[in-house]
């Protein structure tokens, strides 16, 4: 089979690897989709500690089942499937209290084993869900990085009542946070950005703005627009976002971390004492948030549409180098490993646009 292999900094490489053979309570599964995560981008220049060379990354995926192990009753061949990729031990005081994503043993498919960047992965059966007919594999590979954004988004709102919501960051988590956000019953909802194409692409959604990071006066512009910034969700995470983030909020606000962009970070925290404002960090999601992002994508409520882009693996390595120049204003690159050709199509339209419809519930 065909694989996507990071082999070192800036480094990522097509090989052919043997079809990976299965345990008896683990499936086949042939890759249909899998989605480019910033993670991943970090890994690839070398910044994530838990990426480890040579590694098939990918753990934004979905497929067909091509095989089961002799022990899996659950699932058939055949079978159309998302998988969550953190796999955890049930058993710890943190997984019975349903903190999945702090399990002290917790392993994530494509970081501590081979991932979805190749035709044919294995997962754990418990890990993987069927999928609807009518659901497409690039909307479905969607649910992992939608159950982290709905999870930290969840967190970040459940003090306020229809908050205003600043958003840092329009890539893939700080899109999907913000609609999110709307989902959840959100009052106005701003998204900044310092790339240019990916501020004009959130523009095309129902936010309420969208500006540039660098705008000027631009705390006390969007402190008049919103009256008041109830909650910042940073999904860059630097010491300058981290600072903004700080300067916007209203005192008694929260501030949501959910991008990890670099580790020591210099606060200010008698400020953060005297105001009385809340910082939060989010990691990964529960098995409860998966199963309601996988929700909101089967009942349309959101889509890859109008702001992302299909390759083939082969244009992955590509992919790579783009997204890391700094320079590319795609918001979700989804990579087919079946596609042999070459030919990139891109997603037309915005018939993802119901995912900003202003509800008040929840999505469980």
């Amino acid at each position: 089979m065909r694989a996507m292999v990071w082999t070192g900094p800036n480094m990522m490489n097509i090989l052919d690897k043997e079809i990976p053979e299965l345990g008896p309570t683990e499936v086949l599964i042939k890759v249909e989709t899998v989605g480019i995560c910033g993670s991943d981008l970090e890994g690839y220049l070398g910044h994530n500690s838990l990426r480890v060379p040579p590694l098939q990354m990918g753990h934004e995926f979905a497929g067909i089942i091509a095989a089961v192990g002799s022990e899996v009753t659950n699932l058939q061949v055949g079978k159309r499937v998302v998988v969550n990729p953190l796999i955890t031990c049930g058993d710890c005081l943190q997984c019975k209290r349903g903190s999945h994503s702090l399990c002290k043993t917790r392993q994530i498919i494509g970081i501590h084993r081979p991932g979805g960047y190749a035709e044919y992965v294995t997962a754990p059966d418990s890990n993987v869900y069927p999928i609807e007919d009518h659901l497409s594999f690039e909307t479905a590979a969607l649910t992992e990085p939608l159950a982290c954004s709905l999870r930290a988004t969840r967190r970040a709102m459940e003090r306020h009542d229809s908050p205003h919501v600043v958003v840092i960051g329009a890539g893939s988590i700080g899109l999907l946070s913000g609609f999110v956000a709307r989902i959840l019953g959100a009052g106005k909802i701003y998204l900044l950005d310092v790339n240019e194409e990916r501020i004009a692409t959130a523009k095309k959604f129902s936010f309420d703005d969208v500006f540039h990071s660098g705008t000027p006066n631009l705390i006390d512009h969007l402190q008049g627009l919103a009256g008041n910034i109830d909650v910042i969700i940073d999904a860059v995470g630097l010491q300058s976002t981290r600072e903004l983030a700080i300067k916007l909020v209203e005192p008694g606000g929260t501030i949501m971390n959910i991008g990890i962009g670099i580790d020591g970070t210099n606060l200010p925290v008698n400020h953060l004492i005297r105001s009385e404002i809340e910082i939060k960090g989010s990691f990964c999601y529960s098995e409860q948030d998966f199963i309601d992002s996988l929700q909101l994508l089967t009942d349309g409520r959101v889509s890859e549409h109008g702001w992302s882009v299909i390759r083939s693996l082969e244009e992955g390595p590509s992919s790579f180098a783009e997204l890391t120049s700094g320079k590319s204003g795609v918001g979700k690159i989804l990579l087919h490993p079946s596609d042999s050709t070459g030919m990139a199509r891109k997603n037309q339209g915005l018939s993802g646009w119901n995912c900003m419809e202003r509800s008040k519930g929840t999505s469980s």
